[in-house]
């Protein structure tokens, strides 16, 4: 027999078996009261224990599984142990109390009362119990409940009549039975809750497996390497893949990003279960697979892959139709899809009247800055839903992009297409969309135009169309407008879009040019030229089209990432040309638009086109709005880790002019942030764009990011600029937009003289500037 607690715990851990029954536990609480009734020398000792567990509970409701038990050792009587443990266990006032007493209880019949602090039910029940079983009780010692995890222990001595204890040989007898029960309940409950959490984990391992081997689609665990660790019985049957496989070594390289994606997302936590559709050799020819991941919530981290097989749906042609020629979110015709019913409609020989719309939501960037990109998304299958009950039998609706739908309305004329119109911005802004207790207003501004057949392509009456919605929106949205040429305000609107249409030809043919402006040090000693690279369309006729005419339709028309490659690509020609102005520059900022951050494909392209430069990439600045870097918060981080190998820093511009907060600027680790204009133009005479702007320079100097004034228009702003710390400007005061193409060198002409106006004591806190700055 162990002659301590310590190795009798250890003898039944090594020597028993880790299973869900009581035999172990049994000869475990046995062995120990045995060992407490010799230490103490008493006649018997009992242990009361309970444990808990929580089994398949639904959301926060405990399944009650309580067990407890009570175990008791009489010497050489089994009979009465037997009787005494049915006695306890079924006394639940007694158990109650013994489970919630924190106070040892010493009791002596001789002075007939109890040593210490005690409860009276607990001598009651137990003294009636002692004298129903014929036991005379001399001495009973009770230790306090002991609590560990799940697990609670109360552990008690007696002694029957004329019996000397070794605890009265002791100087303190009841200090010395009180640390013994103390310690020997503890020791108990630990081993008990030990034994408790080895039972569970091995139950629900074999629980796990099981389940894991009935489910009826072919599954696996993936490894944090992407390699498969466990597979079960359906995957054995119907793939051929293995354990220790890795999932890329079975794709094509071109699978790889999309397969790399998925996993991301799951993983990133960014959705909780996420799937893609990847072939895979089975046999002589490719099956098309679903592969869908969610975690396995194991401590390995590992993911549960489902396999699907889909091989039937993608053989079927109107199935592969559909995925290339409808919107993934809303399931209406996209684009492209779009476009070629234009396009078949104005080939048709009998030139039914037909009309067209595009279709703007109000707002709706506000939708995804309060509630978020799902809320948004919503919103688009609502809307989309709603559109298709509100246009005839054999009309079309598609999504466009983003929040921009088309509309097509065969044997359609002017009146019959504005009654649409005016049904769908009634029933629109009738519509209530609530996410997570916020309310947003629905609203859409609409633009309609006549399909003329003497267009030469359908882009004509897309411009009209698309002309028409800017000008609703312009005027208030929440209203039609239908295409009229003689209106000057929307033939105007109209040549832009012609232009902006304009620029898939120019893109083909080389008509674009790079223009620079400078960015002015306000208090450095630069020696170099810092400036900023913008971008004209060239005409037929020599004259320039501004930015800001045709950018805004390169986005929309998914074409900005062309348009930005074009300008890098062309601006490192001209730097590899120009190598010595090039090393004589300071920095040369380019602009990189929302979609561009979008296009994985572009970002792909860009890191290889910088890799191919190493002697021009370290002047490079990249600037993304405020906007763009807040709506795409991850693909801004993704340009940041991209960029700073290369050595590139990184520009906020159009900072203050967003939805968003100084917060962002926690995520984002930029170099620069250029302050909107709105708040540089009227800064000398404006008391809030002062305050706004110093608020903004300190902030640069706090965050270590340096800040670049627009707009600056005469020598007064930027001498103000430079007294509160504001370290560039920009604007025509410097120099109005040159052709790149002029530049002969990079050495710099500073602009304002090398004296500084003085800013006063009470000027400097006005602006909410510290003395020493």
């Amino acid at each position: 027999m162990a002659d301590s607690t310590q190795q009798l715990l250890k003898s039944v851990f090594t020597n028993g078996p880790i299973e869900g029954n009581n035999t172990s536990v049994l000869e475990l609480l046995n062995r120990a009261l045995k060992l407490v009734c010799s230490r103490l020398d008493c006649s018997a000792a009992f242990i009361i224990t309970s444990q808990f567990d929580k089994v398949f509970a639904v959301d926060s409701d405990i399944i009650d599984t309580t067990e407890q038990q009570c175990v008791s050792y009489f010497g050489q009587s089994p009979d009465v142990q037997v009787l005494f443990n049915q006695s306890v266990n079924n006394n639940l006032r007694l158990c109650e109390a013994l489970f919630t007493h924190v106070h040892p209880i010493i009791y002596s019949a001789v002075d007939n009362k109890p040593a210490a602090t005690t409860e009276p039910i607990i001598l009651e029940h137990l003294l009636q119990t002692f004298s129903s079983l014929k036991i005379d009780c001399q001495q009973l010692a009770i230790s306090p409940v002991i609590s560990v995890g799940n697990v609670k222990v109360v552990l008690a001595t007696l002694c029957v009549a004329d019996q000397t204890t070794i605890a009265e040989q002791q100087p303190d007898p009841a200090a010395f039975i009180n640390k013994l029960l103390d310690d020997t309940a503890y020791q108990l409950a630990s081993s008990l809750e030990l034994r408790r959490l080895a039972v569970v984990l091995d139950s629900k391992d074999k629980q796990y497996q099981e389940l894991f081997q009935l489910l009826p689609m072919a599954s696996s665990l993936v490894d944090l390497h992407n390699n498969v660790v466990l597979l079960n019985d359906v995957w054995q049957s119907t793939l051929s893949i293995k354990v220790n496989d890795n999932l890329f070594d079975l794709l094509r390289p071109e699978d790889h990003p999309l397969l790399n994606d998925t996993l991301h997302i799951v993983r990133e936590g960014i959705l909780r279960q996420a799937w893609c559709e990847i072939p895979l050799k089975n046999g002589i020819k490719n099956h098309w697979y679903k592969f869908s991941f969610c975690h396995a919530l194991n401590r390995q981290q590992q993911l549960l892959l489902i396999v699907e097989d889909v091989s039937e749906r993608y053989r079927l042609a109107d199935e592969l139709s559909f995925h290339s020629n409808h919107d993934v979110l809303t399931g209406l015709p996209n684009r492209l899809q779009f476009e070629n019913m234009l396009d078949e409609l104005q080939k048709e020989d009998d030139h039914a009247p037909a009309c067209i719309a595009f279709l703007d939501l109000d707002q709706f960037q506000v939708v995804n800055d309060l509630s978020g990109h799902q809320a948004g998304d919503l919103l688009l299958q609502q809307v989309a839903t709603r559109l298709k009950q509100l246009l005839r039998k054999g009309d079309v609706v598609a999504r466009l992009g983003g929040d921009e739908f088309g509309l097509l309305m065969h044997y359609s004329d002017a009146t019959s297409a504005q009654l649409v119109a005016k049904r769908i911005c009634q029933q629109l802004f009738g519509h209530e969309f609530t996410w997570k207790g916020i309310k947003h207003n629905v609203s859409a501004s609409i633009g309609l135009a006549q399909v003329d057949y003497d267009d030469p392509d359908i882009y004509g009456v897309m411009s009209k169309a698309d002309a028409a919605c800017r000008l609703a929106k312009e005027e208030g949205r929440n209203r039609w407008h239908f295409y009229n040429p003689d209106d000057p305000q929307m033939h105007t609107m109209y040549n832009q879009m012609l232009a902006s249409v304009d620029i898939t030809g120019a893109l083909a043919l080389n008509q674009f040019e790079l223009f620079y402006q400078l960015i002015e040090p306000l208090d450095k000693k630069e020696s170099g030229i810092h400036m900023e690279i913008l971008l004209r369309m060239v005409q037929s006729d020599g004259t320039y089209v501004s930015p800001g005419i045709f950018l805004p339709a390169a986005e929309r028309y998914n074409l900005a990432s062309r348009v930005d490659s074009w300008v890098i690509d062309n601006l490192l020609k001209w730097g590899s040309d120009n190598l010595d102005t090039w090393r004589e520059l300071s920095m040369v900022s380019v602009n990189l638009s929302a979609m561009s951050l979008a296009d994985q494909k572009f970002m792909s392209w860009l890191e290889m086109r910088l890799m191919v430069e190493p002697e021009l990439v370290d002047k490079l600045c990249f600037e993304i709005t405020e906007t763009a870097a807040v709506s795409q918060l991850d693909q801004a981080t993704g340009l940041i880790d991209l960029l700073k190998p290369f050595g590139c820093k990184l520009a906020l511009d159009d900072f203050g002019s967003g939805f968003s907060s100084f917060a962002y600027l926690k995520c984002l680790n930029v170099d620069y942030v250029k302050i909107d204009g709105q708040f540089v133009v009227n800064l000398c005479s404006n008391r809030s764009d002062k305050a706004i702007v110093a608020a903004i320079c300190q902030l640069g100097k706090d965050m270590n990011f340096e800040v670049i004034a627009e707009f600056v228009e005469n020598t007064d702003i930027g001498e103000y600029l430079r007294n509160i710390g504001v370290d560039y400007a920009q604007g025509y005061a410097i120099n109005k937009p040159t052709r790149l193409a002029e530049l002969t060198n990079g050495i710099r002409t500073p602009w304002l003289t090398d004296s500084i106006s003085i800013v006063t004591t009470e000027e400097r806190q006005a602006l909410g500037l510290s003395v020493a700055d």
